[in-house]
């Protein structure tokens, strides 16, 4: 297992130009690393693609995670209608969206989350949320659910940006947050796009299979590693840290 972690490491640095991997911050996506929400995604966005007769694929919520909801909508009025929604429908649909996700129980924390975030804090590195959501409901529940964590001017959402996921743009904006260098953090994703953005951004990425896609769905956007849930990932982290160190240019 440590020679994976060092042959992906050594892989990322030559795939790139850097000259080694120094992690300072760790850039974890939200939905689905964070909080196991994204059932409560997939149910709401169904219901709502429903109600409105608009033609949804059975997983498409996952596999567009962390896209815009205009690309959401944009993608099934396509498919159903062959044009793109107007700005009123646009408006109406993500607000029934929102509606129905908020009637639903409240996400929980995704079992390993805090056990990594403790480990990430610990470690002394910076821990940064980079979401496609821009909804309050979930922004706050960060604080809640993983109180004294996360600094306000560290979570970067739908609002922060306007390109989004797999554009690199919302990863970007969670390497100016920190002023590192792409080398200088990581990024935890669970979604195919998020992946593929991170990746675009140069940064270091480790994907966590928490939906119900194919390992492969992650591995062709370009992760660097893959585990099956954040609890696999924080009981691998220090041979991760100590993979990246070994990984180090001797002196």
């Amino acid at each position: 297992m440590m020679n994976d972690y060092i042959q992906a490491i050594q892989n990322y640095l030559k795939d790139h130009g850097f000259e080694q991997l120094a992690p300072e911050a760790v850039l974890f996506d939200m939905d689905g690393v964070l909080f196991d929400s994204m059932r409560l995604h997939n149910e709401s966005w169904q219901a709502t693609a429903a109600a409105y007769n608009l033609e949804m694929l059975p997983d498409e919520p996952y596999t567009l995670e962390g896209c815009t909801s205009t690309l959401m909508i944009n993608t099934l009025m396509e498919r159903t209608h062959q044009r793109q929604a107007t700005p009123e429908e646009l408006e109406t649909i993500y607000t029934e969206k929102r509606r129905r996700f908020n009637a639903l129980p409240r996400p929980q924390r995704m079992p390993g989350a805090a056990e990594m975030l403790e480990k990430v804090g610990r470690d002394g590195l910076q821990r940064v949320v980079v979401t496609g959501s821009g909804q309050r409901s979930l922004l706050e529940r960060l604080q809640t659910a993983f109180p004294n964590v996360f600094r306000a001017d560290l979570i970067v959402s739908s609002k922060d940006y306007t390109q989004g996921k797999p554009a690199p743009d919302p990863y970007l904006c969670g390497l100016k947050r920190t002023s590192l260098r792409p080398n200088q953090a990581l990024v935890v994703e669970n979604a195919p796009l998020g992946v593929e953005a991170a990746v675009k951004a140069g940064i270091f990425t480790i994907a966590v299979n928490t939906g119900p896609l194919p390992d492969e769905a992650l591995r062709e956007r370009g992760a660097d590693l893959l585990f099956p849930s954040m609890q696999a990932l924080a009981t691998h982290w220090e041979e991760i840290r100590a993979a990246i160190a070994a990984c180090a240019p001797t002196k």
